[in-house]
């Protein structure tokens, strides 16, 4: 049997030459088709046999930030929406990443429902309130002093700015003693020169709640106080603390100068609850420097002493002292009322002779002097300050200085 030959090139492709007859064998002629291939050949353009049906699908970048967002509970509704548009898009593009769009979604959905928990039942509220506080803390506020704190200062002085106090007992040596805190308003920051003035008033008002026997205050205490700054303001700092402090930062103070209700008696707080009527009336004291600039303002000013007169001997009076203080009281009443008499002639007086007739007699009556036996009776401080006035008055408050904090 013939092998027929591979076709050349004047023999076309697929065809071979005629069979051999002359043999011992005479083949069939049979039809010989040509072999087609069943796909056409597919050709590499990136090389090295990778070809494109090789590439996997991209993930959708909006399912990769959806589950950010879901894990970082930033944003819940952002999420959960990035969340639903991955899914649009993977559906129309046949990209990748449905599970972490269904996750992203999941997470904020649970972000969303516990943010709105938190705003129903006021934790909104609370953990911004935390937030602030944490803010100040570190930004420079009152650093969570309250009534009744002692404390030190790094660099050992009450003026100028600080950013941090110690806290130490109050029975040892301290620089200051926090005596009152209140709450400023306002929305933009006033200046510092507003801040300050708000700090003198209020400070000054507030200490006869807390030192309520001002005698018991040494003549070198004064009134400090810490305010808020520009930069803590922003972070909703509105507190002003009120500090006592002494004078001679070398020397600090040694003991606590609280005297209210938490420390004194029944007797000793009612006594300079009393007290303290007749020291608000005369710090009403018109401004002039002599009566006869201003007779009815002094005229009225008479009239509030006597109704502050007449009130403190009615306290004094309905109350019941221990034995050993009663009898001192009892004299004290006395004196009040016959202060009460001459301050309401001085009130009604047709000049200015007739007022200070009547004047230097109530003065003289309510002299601090007239109280000291009835306050050693009752345990109290018994030397008068220096700066002089009228039982248990408090000091003018001098040149009191702040601390920014």
């Amino acid at each position: 049997m013939a092998i027929p030959p591979p076709p050349g090139p004047q023999q076309p492709e697929g065809q071979y030459p005629p069979p051999n007859t002359q043999g011992p064998y005479q083949q069939q002629p049979y039809q010989q088709q040509q072999f087609q291939q069943p796909f056409p050949q597919q050709y590499q353009p990136w090389g090295y046999g990778y070809s494109p049906q090789n590439s996997p699908a991209p993930v959708n970048g909006l399912a990769i930030s959806a589950l950010v967002l879901g894990f970082l509970c930033f944003l819940p509704a952002v999420g959960l929406l990035l969340g639903i548009l991955a899914l649009v898009q993977i559906r129309k593009k046949g990209e990748r990443g449905k599970e972490m769009a269904i996750g992203g979604m999941v997470l904020s959905s649970l972000g969303l429902v516990l943010a709105l928990l938190a705003v129903a039942t006021g934790g909104a509220h609370d953990f911004w309130d935390g937030f602030k506080e944490a803010a100040n803390d570190s930004g420079g506020s009152t650093f969570s002093l309250v009534k009744g704190d002692c404390f030190d200062v790094p660099g050992g002085s009450l003026e100028g700015v600080t950013y941090d106090v110690d806290k130490v007992p109050c029975a040892g040596e301290h620089q200051g003693e926090v005596y009152a805190n209140f709450i400023m308003s306002g929305g933009s920051y006033p200046g510092d020169g507003a801040v300050a003035d708000t700090a003198d008033e209020r400070c000054y008002t507030l200490q006869d709640a807390y030192a309520m026997d001002s005698w018991a205050v040494p003549d070198d205490v004064d009134l400090y106080y810490f305010t808020p700054t520009r930069q803590s303001w922003r972070l909703g700092d509105r507190e002003i603390t009120c500090v006592f402090g002494n004078t001679d930062a070398t020397a600090g103070l040694t003991g606590s100068l609280r005297r209210d209700a938490k420390t004194l008696d029944a007797d000793q707080f009612i006594y300079l609850s009393a007290a303290q009527v007749l020291n608000a009336a005369m710090d009403t004291e018109p401004d002039t420097e002599y009566v006869e600039d201003d007779l009815p303002g002094h005229k009225q000013w008479a009239s509030r002493v006597a109704d502050a007169l007449t009130e403190q001997a009615g306290r004094l009076r309905d109350h019941t002292f221990a034995p050993d203080a009663a009898a001192p009281v009892t004299a004290l009443v006395k004196d009040l009322e016959s202060a009460r008499a001459e301050w309401t002639k001085a009130a009604d007086a047709a000049d200015v002779d007739a007022f200070y007739l009547h004047y230097e007699k109530g003065l003289d009556l309510t002299d601090p002097q007239q109280t000291v036996t009835a306050r050693e009776a009752l345990g109290l401080a018994t030397d008068p300050p220096t700066y002089g006035g009228d039982d248990g008055s408090g000091d003018d408050g001098g040149d009191d200085t702040g601390l920014e904090v």
